[in-house]
Formats: C-alpha cells, structure tokens, sequence
C-alpha cells in the first residue's frame, strides 16, 4: 500500500493526511477479525461533491473509507483506490479511520468560509458500520453540527445508529435532520451472499420502527433494486409491504448502478453465483453504469404504485425530513471545502 499521494509533501492533490499520522492496528475479536485499520489524522473533513455528479447534495462528511458491510455491489469502491488499496476484498478489510473527524469537522463549520450549507453522510461508505462501534466518531460528529445548527442527513444500513438517538433527537431542535435506512429488499437468501457484513433488512426495518417510534421520521431507500435478482413483482411487493409495516416516512427506489471498481467486482460475483445472469447484464449495462431509462421508470412506478397501496410515498425531492421529538409537532470524493452554492439536483437520496 502507497500513501505517498494523499499524505504531505506529495506532489499529486492536495495531501489528506500527514505521512506520519497513519496508524495501522487490527484487533483478534469475532467482529473485527480478518480486518485491519488505518488510523489517521485527516487535513480536512467535509467534502465537496464533484459537480458532475448526479447526487442531489454538495457537501459530504466521510469519517471513513473502505466498509466491512462488503456489499458486492457498493459503488465507493473505486475510491479506494485514490489509496492504491484494492477496490475488492481490500475495500471490505483495509478500513481507513479518520481519527480527528469531530474535532476537524467543529473547527471547519467555524470557520469563515462556511455557509451553514447541508451535509450528508452515509453516503460514500456506511458511517455506522462495525467500526463505529469501536471508534465512536459520530457521537462527535453529530454533536459539532448541533452546536452549530447545521443541517444534516444520515444514510445506513447500521443498527449502530439507534445509540446516537439522544443526540438526534437534540440536533433535530435546533436544525433539520433527515435519517433514511437502506433496505434494496428482504429476501433472506439474496441478503446473505450480496450484503454478507451488513444487519439482516428485518433488523434494519427494525431500526425504523424504532425511530418513528421515537417520534423521529425516517424513511427507506430501497436501494439497490438488483435486476434478475430482487425486482421480481412478488419480491418488489414483500419489500414494500414490510418497509410499510416499519412505519417509514417514505420509500424511494433505486435501481443497481455499477461505476468503475464496482462493476469488477459485482461481476466477477456474479459469473460465480449466477453466471446464467452475466450475459444479461453485460446487454443491460452496456451503455455505461446506469441502468436503461425505461427500466428505471418501469421499477420507479411498480414501488410508487405498492407504495400508494401501502400508504406510504416517494421522499420529497431534494428536501431533508426534520426529526422531532416525541409530541411534539412534525416541522416539516471530493474537494477541500469552501463557500457552498446549491445546484441543480437529479437523483433523491434522502
């Protein structure tokens, strides 16, 4: 492993660390074994989201890189290797942490160039994976955008998320605090092989149920939508009905995407667990890493129309949900960052 272009001194980007601040440890316990960490002290913590992306946000906290939920298809792969670590199995085993982010991130909202714009996390890799339960750099995190009344939204697939509900529901008097869960289906046996480090969806739409609750809203991303494989009517229909019954704000698809790193990865999976299907994605990828338009549309509407039968709607575009407390009423990779300017979005999130 090469840390030589993120760390100071290189003569590539800017550094985002220092060459001398990287840590490596690994810990012989069941949940971390097989796992090894970089520990490091970041240079800068909130991110701006390359403009041509199609996220419908600007700004981004990573506390880490790399994830042990090992999802076969999570497309932040590629961004391992900016650290010449291998987008493969090294992303869901060499697990970066940003030792500093809640110190770092207090620091950077005070300062000048900052305009209280929103920021999403989860969305690079899972703030609550395993190691958060080691580390504890949210409790931080969200406690520096609380003093600071900054908006904010969290996406995870992590149970870990519940710990920190004190601290939400705090942020959430202050500022808007949008939560969404991520649960692309609930087929146990598809779960198992394509989310193997990850909380089964039931304890997952167990998270939800907790929080709605709590008086928090809380919607669901049913991302990914895996073709062939979970968007079947009958699995469409069972993931909507129990993201219903976990009382969820909303429910918003989104069909599998495969960058570059990712598409590998998830291809080389499933020539060997399904190599019937690898034809039939290489036909239906062709045109790059989305999807065809009209099976986008075809998945949106068929979850749109269970989710109306159901009781539940899509998130409202480009909005973040306020969490409130209970009785009270409802209100409602990167570069360094610097003043923000919202732009036009493309793609619901959160």
């Amino acid at each position: 492993m090469r840390w030589d272009n993120l760390t100071a001194g290189s003569s590539g980007p800017a550094a985002l660390f220092g060459a001398d601040a990287v840590v490596t440890r690994t810990f012989d316990t069941p949940e971390f074994r097989s796992i090894t960490f970089h520990e490091v002290r970041a240079r800068s913590i909130v991110n701006r989201v390359p403009g041509a992306s199609r996220m419908p946000f600007e700004w981004t906290v990573n506390p880490y890189r790399g994830c042990s939920h090992a999802c076969v298809y999570c497309f932040a792969r590629k961004t391992h290797s900016y650290l010449d670590l291998d987008t493969g199995l090294g992303f869901d085993t060499q697990i970066v942490v940003k030792t500093n982010a809640p110190e770092l991130l207090r620091r950077e909202l005070a300062g000048p160039r900052w305009t209280g714009a929103h920021i999403a996390m989860g969305t690079n890799v899972d703030c609550y994976q395993r190691a958060e339960g080691r580390y504890r750099l949210m409790p931080g995190i969200i406690e520096a955008l609380r003093d600071h009344a900054n908006p904010f939204s969290i996406l995870t697939k992590g149970t870990l998320i519940l710990r920190d509900l004190d601290l939400l529901r705090q942020a959430a008097e202050v500022t808007d605090v949008g939560i969404s869960v991520s649960v692309g289906f609930t087929d146990q046996e598809l779960w198992r092989t394509v989310e193997p480090g990850t909380p089964s969806p039931a304890r997952r739409l167990d998270v939800v149920r907790t929080l709605t609750g709590q008086g928090i809203d809380c919607g669901v991303l049913m991302a990914p939508v895996i073709p062939f494989l979970g968007d079947s009517p009958e699995q469409l229909r069972a993931t909507v009905k129990a993201v219903a019954k976990s009382g969820a704000t909303s429910v918003t698809p989104l069909v599998l995407h495969l960058r570059p790193g990712a598409r590998e990865w998830f291809m080389a999976w499933l020539a060997a667990h399904h190599p019937a299907l690898v034809e039939r994605y290489e036909r239906m990828y062709a045109g790059g890493s989305y999807a065809p338009t009209w099976y986008q549309r075809q998945i949106t509407r068929q979850v749109h129309e269970l989710a109306d039968a159901y009781g539940i709607g899509p998130a409202r575009r480009g909005a973040a949900r306020r969490t409130t407390p209970p009785g009270a009423a409802a209100d409602h990779a990167a570069e360094p960052h610097g003043p923000a300017a919202a732009g036009p979005t493309q793609l619901t999130l959160l």
